[in-house]
């Protein structure tokens, strides 16, 4: 490869931006995993036709931007993560994402798919298992800080379905202490309603 194709290709390598449990790098093992922000998005807890429980969504807003991570696609092959992210669409996103590394990359976004949304006139119900894996992530990347800026620019929220005595979210993390009780102590200061998890 020459010179100007190897330039090519550095500028062309796929990565994502993460902003729900895709920061929490114990669920994955994508490298070259980064913090970055994300300009002109919220995130939002969206119900859908495939489960009970809520998706978490990157919606537009242009006042708001979110923390997460930037990762590089593996192999630059987008099919593992679209599986894996089955409910999303993909979207580009490379001129709103801030991030440390030198070289421009082409990065995407995942949005829950308008299809796969559901009418609901309730707000849908969040897994605990899920939302202690996506904290767990925030505090070790951007401290308590960023679990603070994550409730804070994260919108519609549900009851919390309690199921950490048998987690149904299949990536759940065993979590401290001190993450649990962190986790808790937002829940109670947004006044976010925790009921018990029946499967």
């Amino acid at each position: 490869m020459d010179q100007r194709n190897a330039r090519h290709a550095r500028m062309s390598a796929p990565y994502f931006f993460g902003y729900g449990s895709l920061v929490n790098t114990k669920t994955h093992a994508y490298s070259n995993a980064q913090p970055a922000r994300l300009a002109g998005y919220k995130r939002v807890w969206v119900a859908t036709d495939l489960r009970p429980f809520a998706f978490l969504s990157a919606e537009p807003d242009a006042a708001t931007s979110i923390q997460g991570l930037i990762a590089h696609v593996p192999n630059d092959d987008w099919a593992a993560l679209d599986q894996r992210e089955f409910a999303y669409a993909r979207l580009p996103a490379t001129s709103a994402v801030t991030h440390p590394l030198p070289d421009p990359l082409s990065i995407a976004v995942y949005s829950v798919a308008p299809e796969r949304r559901a009418s609901r006139s309730e707000p849908p119900k969040i897994l605990l298992s899920y939302l202690d894996v996506v904290i767990q992530g925030y505090r070790s990347v951007f401290g308590e800080t960023g679990v603070a800026d994550f409730f804070a620019t994260t919108h519609k929220w549900g009851p919390v379905l309690n199921d950490r005595a048998s987690p149904a979210y299949p990536r759940h993390q065993r979590l401290s202490a001190q993450d649990t009780a962190l986790v808790d102590q937002f829940l109670a200061a947004q006044n976010i309603p925790v009921v018990p998890y029946a499967p």
